[in-house]
């Protein structure tokens, strides 16, 4: 997939995404890590690890939803102004093939991003060797929130 070319709104808009993340519990509960982080995009990685499966071994769909939702996030997150927090509206998945593989790639892009809703699409793809198959989609609609102290990054 070509990226879009986006100019973000804060310039240290990678940093940003670093700390965000760096904070989020759900994340390192899955063992999760950045992988790319440009204005618009963002790639979440991530290994296959037996507390994360269902019961057929393969990773659970509620890992592959969580992991997307943040990549889809963090993608529109990039493009907000520095006093922006960013949060999930609504997401819809699609479950494409049982997520069986050795690592995964979660892919978040903006589709379209505006002052307050931002609208990005994410990927989930299983990587087992040099093989990698797509399991998932996600269209994700996201909030810019600005103004509210509790709520920061």
């Amino acid at each position: 997939m070509t990226l879009p070319t986006f100019e973000p709104r804060c310039i240290d808009y990678a940093q940003r995404v670093c700390d965000s993340f760096a904070l989020q519990g759900a994340m390192q509960t899955l063992g999760a890590r950045l992988g790319l982080l440009v204005p618009g995009a963002v790639d979440i990685e991530l290994d296959w690890a037996q507390g994360l499966t269902q019961q057929h071994g393969f990773l659970h769909a509620g890992m592959v939803a969580t992991a997307l939702d943040s990549a889809c996030g963090y993608a529109g997150f990039t493009l907000m102004p520095a006093d922006a927090a960013v949060l999930t509206i609504e997401f819809k998945i699609n479950l494409l093939a049982p997520a069986k593989g050795q690592r995964f790639r979660m892919e978040g892009r903006v589709l379209k991003p505006g002052r307050t809703i931002t609208v990005s699409q994410g990927r989930a793809f299983a990587l087992d060797g040099d093989q990698e198959k797509l399991v998932a989609t996600m269209d994700c609609t996201l909030m810019a929130v600005q103004g509210r102290d509790d709520l920061r990054g």
